[in-house]
């Protein structure tokens, strides 16, 4: 890409405001902490429903960005660098990426459905990428933003695309598709996803075959439900049921695999592919209908789809050895990802040290040379302070990577592991699948057992964006990480939402704060429950606490006088209902006597918390507290003078009580996707799923027992499977004798006798399973809503309990 800014400024309606009308730029970005920004960027200022990109562009120009596309120019910024003002930057985004589409002219794939959309273009990929130089999505990018993001990156190269188009509600497909604008159109499965943003199922089947409306070819899955809306003349259509479909596909299992038999006009033939699972069947022979309307001969449709594999959409964070941190992407080789793993890896490093394992570079549409170089080039913006490179091609260009070593396959590196030196460092292995980074990942992940807790950051995200939207624009963000992050993992957590830059991060305790200090969190910290003995080491990590009595205020003075300390912040808690902790009304004179001429400290800021912001029975109470807490918070203000953040609002706090925000909130539980509230439920991801695997499967005959105090009896033969979780995990023992159950290949199954401190056992007798076999403990099915109904508690106890011995995997989707 090398495009004048006057050749974009009437593609998008922007009217000039600038310094230098014959730039050029080279690249597009939405994301002001990318390292990846540079002088040659054009910098789209998105406007979200709680945050605004122009604030970011101050700091963004004093990094050397000089190209801007803004709805309005920030003060004292005009003459600084190029405007391109418009009304609306996100349709100035698709607007650009229409305008870029229409400089090539080649086949374009277009997917769209609910479900296998993501999947579907991976497989295609590694099937046509032997004969296409092929231009693709990456990961999951089919939103309103993904999708312009995703065709930006075409180059003179490419001869085929593929793009996903994902929506979630009327009116959005007409801007994707002239984006797209796609030659070959295939529909995936129609289900459930998204159906709140449709009033019924053929409203949202018409709305995704807007897509559709100018392809040459349509493919889909032929049902009379669908056929109803299709319009276009030429489609390419299957089924295994309808013989009237122009391929009739029957199937059967064969130990492992799925052989389909395919009936395509005059021609018969037969394929296998390594799935038994619907979904995966289906998406297969989604693939195998475009290798068809390509022309490819029956054999080489058999041999390349035999060896299809499941596609890992994650990147995943694990615990390394020596103290590292592994970022997983080791299924996937090319250079947009690569662009996309590296933004992932700045937001979550947990060193400063940064290790690169990286294999050759597939279907970049660039020459060998230019590849390497924009690689090169992406790998300095990223500080990555050590390349290991494997691969043939990769190993050609060794001299374009500073402090670099190569391998020409992963055989050697292996062979070499011992050699080399990992530790207190993020290491992002990132390779295509024909290198077989997976064993990489097995030498460098940290051994435990095979029980995880899998945190979605996407969700966190999506949840963490959730609540913003409730709040006004000018209010302040606290997000609680107590706990160990309520279970789900301190640091990464809190890596994650200083990524996000909310404004607060609260622990309970100083050796907390301490722990995401030394760990390199920069974000204010605020320790809620401070212990006398812990202020020394509050002030040495410059952690922020909250002062909840006279005798604290005073021996926090006493330390902060000795230091000779000026304006240290400090937040006053005030107790206004829920007499746990903080001055009550009675103290205020004490108090504002105290804080009066004492320089060493400053109140940053005034607090309370409520007892009942989640019970709407008792509003009243919240209301009482509410008002108290005006009625307190401003009688200090006023006789200190002063005017600090206030504050009084947790999660529920901010949806029950939205009038109350003040100057800030305090997010909690409900980042990590629990709501009291069904309705509001609905609207949040589940963050945590609880892992784990069937050790053993045995059968029981009627009358023999079960566990620890033969707690069960079995009234028939009964199939029984042990799992390696128990309450030492924080599995309740109360979650068991057939109250509780966990899922296995999408079924329940019932938790029989007693609960053990290592292990639980399910009976599973009308489950098809197989030792080894993946076992949800929670997560969609069972909810920790559910579990903590039933087991008589709440969903903080059951999210806490999870012990550290389980390994915590994080990933983004």
């Amino acid at each position: 890409m090398a495009l004048s800014i006057q050749h974009i400024i009437p593609k998008i309606g922007a009217e000039y405001h600038g310094k230098n009308p014959d730039a050029t730029i080279d690249n597009v970005s939405i994301d002001s902490r990318s390292l990846q920004n540079n002088p040659l960027t054009l910098f789209f200022a998105l406007v979200g429903p709680n945050n605004d990109a122009h604030i970011y562009i101050d700091e963004l120009i004093g990094k050397g960005i000089q190209n801007f596309v803004v709805t309005n120019i920030p003060k004292d910024l005009g003459g600084k660098a190029n405007f391109l003002k418009v009304k609306n930057t996100t349709e100035a985004l698709q607007q650009f990426a229409v305008f870029y589409r229409n400089l090539y002219s080649f086949p374009v794939i277009g997917i769209t459905g609910s479900n296998g959309k993501t999947i579907v273009k991976e497989w295609l990929n590694f099937l046509l990428s032997p004969d296409y130089n092929i231009i693709r999505s990456p990961k999951s990018y089919n939103s309103q933003v993904g999708v312009p993001l995703s065709v930006i990156s075409i180059n003179e190269k490419h001869n085929l695309g593929i793009f996903e188009a994902g929506i979630s509600t009327i009116n959005e497909m007409q801007k994707l598709e002239p984006i797209i604008r796609p030659t070959i159109g295939l529909l995936t499965n129609i289900g459930s996803a998204h159906d709140e943003g449709f009033a019924n199922l053929g409203e949202k089947i018409k709305e995704k075959l807007k897509l559709f409306v100018d392809v040459d070819v349509l493919i889909y899955n032929k049902n009379k439900t669908i056929d109803a809306f299709i319009k276009n003349s030429k489609t390419f259509t299957w089924s295994c049921k309808d013989r009237n479909a122009d391929v009739f596909i029957s199937k059967k299992t064969i130990l492992d695999k799925t052989l389909l038999h395919i009936d395509f006009g005059d021609h018969h033939f037969d394929l296998k592919i390594p799935f038994l699972d619907d979904a995966s069947i289906e998406n297969a022979i989604q693939c195998m209908m475009i290798l068809l309307h390509f022309g490819y001969d029956y054999k080489t449709i058999e041999s390349r789809m035999e060896l299809l594999y499941p596609v890992e959409m994650r990147l995943k964070v694990k615990n390394g050895i020596n103290n590292s941190t592994l970022i997983d992407d080791s299924y996937s080789s090319d250079f947009q990802s690569l662009k996309i793993a590296l933004d992932f890896l700045e937001s979550q490093k947990h060193h400063k040290k940064k290790t690169l394992i990286l294999s050759d570079i597939f279907q970049s549409g660039l020459d060998k040379e230019e590849l390497y170089a924009k690689v090169s080039q992406l790998i300095i913006s990223n500080k990555i302070n050590r390349v290991i490179g494997i691969g043939s091609t990769i190993s050609e260009f060794k001299n374009k990577f500073l402090n670099s070593i190569t391998f020409k396959n992963t055989e050697d590196f292996i062979n070499a592991f011992d050699t080399l030196s990992f530790g207190n460092e993020t290491i992002l292995i990132k390779g295509a699948r024909t290198f077989e980074f997976e064993k990489i990942v097995a030498l460098l992940e940290e051994k435990t057992h095979e029980t995880v807790l899998e945190i979605n950051l996407n969700a966190i995200s999506h949840n963490l964006n959730f609540f913003k939207s409730k709040l006004n624009p000018e209010t302040k963000l606290m997000v609680m990480v107590k706990a160990f992050g309520y279970g789900n993992g301190g640091f990464e957590i809190a890596k994650l939402l200083e990524h996000h830059k909310v404004d607060y991060l609260g622990v309970a305790f100083a050796d907390e704060g301490i722990s995401l200090k030394t760990a390199g969190i920069t974000t204010p910290i605020m320790v809620l429950n401070p212990e006398n003995t812990s202020f020394p080491s509050i002030i040495q990590y410059q952690l922020e606490p909250e002062i909840y009595s006279v005798k604290g205020l005073n021996a926090f003075l006493k330390i902060s006088e000795q230091k000779k300390l000026y304006h240290y912040p400090v937040h006053i808690k005030l107790d206004t209902g829920m007499h746990r902790l903080g001055f009550q009304e009675n103290d205020l004179p004490e108090l504002i006597a105290t804080l009066k001429n004492t320089p060493s400290i400053k109140v940053k800021s005034i607090l309370s918390h409520m007892a009942t912001s989640d019970d709407l029975n008792q509003k009243q109470f919240a209301l009482s507290q509410i008002d108290l807490f005006e009625k307190l918070s401003s009688n200090l203000m006023q006789e200190l003078k002063i005017n600090p953040i206030r504050h009084i609002l947790n999660t529920s706090g901010i949806s029950n009580f939205t009038e109350a925000q003040y100057d800030m909130v305090r997010l909690g539980i409900g980042l990590y996707g629990i709501s009291n509230d069904a309705e509001e439920q609905h609207y949040l991801e589940n963050v945590s799923t609880l892992k784990s695997i069937v050790s053993q499967i045995r059968t029981i005959n009627e009358g023999e027992s079960v566990g620890y105090g033969r707690r069960f009896m079995a009234e028939k033969t009964t199939k029984i499977a042990t799992i390696p979780i128990g309450y030492a995990d924080g599995i309740s023992r109360s979650w068991g004798n057939g109250l509780g159950f966990v899922t296995i290949n999408h079924q329940k199954a019932y938790i029989v006798g007693s609960i053990c401190m290592d292990m639980l056992m399910v009976d599973c007798s009308e489950i098809n399973c197989k030792e080894g076999d993946q076992v949800i403990i929670f997560g969609e099915s069972p909810t920790v809503n559910l579990i903590a109904e039933k087991t008589h508690t709440i969903p903080y106890e059951i999210l806490t309990s999870i012990s550290q011995r389980v390994k915590r995997v994080f990933y983004r989707e």
